[in-house]
């Protein structure tokens, strides 16, 4: 039991260690000895906890993908029913926006052995995906609906891209006025 605290405590201490290297240069840029420096082990003691960059990458955004869906349910909680996948979505967006790890580790490649990282990533999105769905009021418990939360998912997304680099803006369009749309295109209406 203790062994399980001390490896999960030092495991969380190179991800903020990782975070940090990862806000000075880039989630792109970082290494396992970059990261290793910073929080102070040799790089060779890393790979007890990651095998390589891209499980390091993925373990980021799984952290990333667990707080935006948490922060996603919560503004649901207290969002009321008409204006629940526009404050979803806005919340979405603005988190996004500041998440670099995710498109970080979208290049990842998949490692050989279990894919535990690969499986955790893979279930903080579809708890990501399934907070939208909801949200839309649309339980994606059908294919069909499963569907339409992957392409609100990627629409969501493709806003917080657009709103971080100023194209939205840009194109002429007010992140409100698309995050309507959103809601109109994809909130099931009674």
């Amino acid at each position: 039991m203790r062994r399980a605290q001390a490896h999960a405590s030092t495991r969380a201490g190179i991800l903020d260690a990782a975070r940090r290297v990862a806000a000075r240069g880039g989630a792109r840029e970082l290494s396992l000895r970059s990261v290793a420096a910073e929080a102070g082990f040799a790089p060779a003691a890393l790979y007890g906890y990651f095998s390589n960059k891209d499980e390091l990458l993925l373990a980021l955004a799984a952290d990333d993908l667990a707080t935006l869906s948490r922060a996603m349910r919560e503004t649901a909680i207290r969002a009321p029913g008409s204006k629940r996948l526009s404050s979803v979505a806005a919340i979405a967006i603005e988190k996004l926006r500041d998440m670099e790890s995710l498109a970080a580790a979208s290049g990842a490649k998949p490692a050989t052995g279990s894919g535990e990282a690969y499986r955790l990533f893979n279930g903080r999105l579809i708890a990501v995906l399934k907070a939208l769905s909801d949200a839309a009021g649309n339980p994606a418990t059908m294919r069909e609906a499963q569907c339409e939360a992957v392409l609100l998912g990627a629409a969501v997304a493709g806003l917080a891209l657009l709103e971080r680099s100023g194209r939205l803006k840009a194109l002429g369009f007010s992140l409100d006025e698309i995050i309507q749309q959103l809601d109109q295109r994809f909130s099931a209406r009674s």
